[in-house]
């Protein structure tokens, strides 16, 4: 059995602590590897030894940093299929989806590859008598990203691509649930040229994120997970003295316009509603059809879709999801649609009953759909993380606005309509951080930036495009005068430009 360690100044290094976590192939629910769990000593050691790299790496140019993401593209690229395959074994979705994953993550990568351009300050020729002024980005030194493991390639590329472009060393601590991938990307890094320990990577749990907050050189923390813990992580950066961008949960809601086109709804919301068996944070999980007639036809409409959903093994690639990360995740998941059940809501088709043939030990879960569901309801509070799929009625357009408007998450949003108008007033009025018009799931392109409001998204700037480089650097103004000869003497007053 395959054991992971750490990725350490360019080598793989057996972990030391003693503890380990087992690492599932959820399509058979075999225990497939071993990962160990980093402790506090070991943590520090890979800072130690980003410390000494990054300032060699500091003072490379930009256009030789790009170069070597550019390598690492190449690499990527070539090895598309088995990261896709490894990723997929690992986390339970299916290998397309899996590409996609990887995919998002290289395009973060090739927005990364600008940073000469993205790095330039500004300058002010004869801001004042003889003075100018310029500022200048320079790297924070060592920062760290903590991981989900519904992502394993995306969000670690989308984390350290930027990073490491502005010159900073990084500090990676996936999920120990899936560290296949992001220990491969790891090893490309630094086959694309990378200097050794510029990229570190420690497999940890609990004990390693403290150890990250608490360490006094790492100055910036990246994370992705749920709210609870991305609070958790902003508080004990705020802490310290660190940078933090931390995205937690979502529930994200679909408004059904009494216009929209139903088919193309339909499909939109079971793609983006059960898709990677709804572990995304972008998910759509709540549909919100405006008007009794609306959601009459909405229903006609989806429930027979549902009942058709084809769940597979991962390496399927006719299956349109795979099974959840784990047992526990699948458990937690049927906890919830029981919740629904005695809360009231109506469970119109039940997936939790799901086997499939000669994979009986597999994570699977069948998609399930609610409707009538109230927001009083926990299902329709808290993030389920699976595929379940509820329907909130709503009487008329107001209503559905101040549903997702008035929820605790504020991830992501949709709106299905013709109606240019009422999109238009959606966009604006909705109190959530993305927003999509007849797009399910609107992530961002990468050199725009993602991020959620509210319970969604700690922290003032966002992930990838602009917003990461102003992450990872800090902003230093020169104010330069050269003497002409003349003497002024002494000035007590503040200094003005007038």
């Amino acid at each position: 059995m395959h054991t992971y360690g750490h990725f350490i100044g360019g080598k793989h290094v057996a972990g030391a602590s003693g503890r380990f976590a087992d690492v599932y192939e959820p399509m058979t629910g075999e225990v497939k590897a071993k990962v160990a769990l980093a402790s506090k000593a070991e943590l520090r050691a890979a800072v130690e030894n980003a410390r000494e790299a990054q300032v060699a790496w500091g003072a490379t140019n930009p256009q030789r940093r790009a170069r070597v993401l550019m390598k690492f593209l190449e690499l990527a690229q070539a090895e598309y299929d088995s990261l896709a395959e490894l990723l997929a074994r690992e986390h339970g979705k299916t290998i397309p989806d899996a590409k996609g994953d990887i995919q998002r993550g290289l395009e973060v990568v090739e927005f990364a590859i600008g940073v000469p351009h993205l790095m330039k300050g500004e300058y002010t020729e004869g801001a004042g008598p003889n003075i100018d002024i310029y500022s200048m980005r320079q790297p924070l030194g060592v920062v760290a990203g903590i991981t989900p493991f519904n992502f394993p390639a995306m969000i670690p590329m989308w984390k350290f691509a930027p990073a490491i472009a502005c010159g900073n060393a990084f500090i990676l601590k996936p999920s120990e649930r899936d560290p296949g991938v992001p220990m491969r990307l790891a090893e490309l890094m630094l086959e694309a040229g990378l200097p050794a320990g510029v990229l570190n990577v420690v497999n940890g749990d609990k004990e390693s994120v403290d150890a990250i907050l608490q360490d006094p050189d790492i100055k910036a923390v990246g994370f992705v997970g749920s709210s609870s813990i991305a609070e958790y992580i902003y508080q004990g950066c705020a802490a310290t003295g660190k940078r933090a961008q931390c995205f937690g949960g979502a529930k994200n809601h679909a408004i059904i316009m009494p216009d929209a086109d139903l088919d193309q709804t339909v499909d939109a919301l079971i793609g983006a509603g059960y898709g990677s068996a709804g572990e995304r944070c972008m998910a759509i999980s709540v549909a919100v059809p405006v008007g009794q007639a609306t959601a009459d036809r909405l229903m006609e409409k989806l429930v027979p879709r549902v009942e058709a959903l084809r769940v597979g093994p991962s390496t399927d690639l006719t299956a349109d999801y795979g099974p959840l990360v784990t047992r526990d995740a699948l458990e937690r998941v049927k906890g919830y649609v029981q919740a629904g059940i005695d809360e009231g809501a109506k469970l119109v088709v039940d997936g939790r009953d799901f086997k499939l043939q000669g994979y009986e030990n597999g994570f699977y879960m069948g998609g399930c759909l609610f409707d009538h569901v109230t927001p009083d309801m926990k299902i329709y509070k808290e993030e389920i993380f699976g595929p379940v799929l509820s329907v909130v009625r709503a009487k008329d357009y107001d209503e559905a606005l101040r549903l997702p408007s008035e929820h605790e998450y504020g991830n992501g949003v949709a709106i299905f309509t013709r109606d240019g108008a009422a999109a238009r007033d959606f966009a604006a009025k909705v109190n959530v951080g993305m927003v999509g018009i007849n797009v399910p799931i609107p992530v961002p392109i990468a050199y725009y930036t993602f991020g959620g409001w509210k319970r969604s998204g700690y922290g003032d700037l966002n992930q990838h495009g602009p917003d990461s480089i102003r992450f990872y650097t800090k902003t230093k103004t020169v104010t330069s005068r050269w003497p002409s000869g003349v003497k002024e003497g002494a000035e007590f007053v503040i200094p003005t430009m007038g």
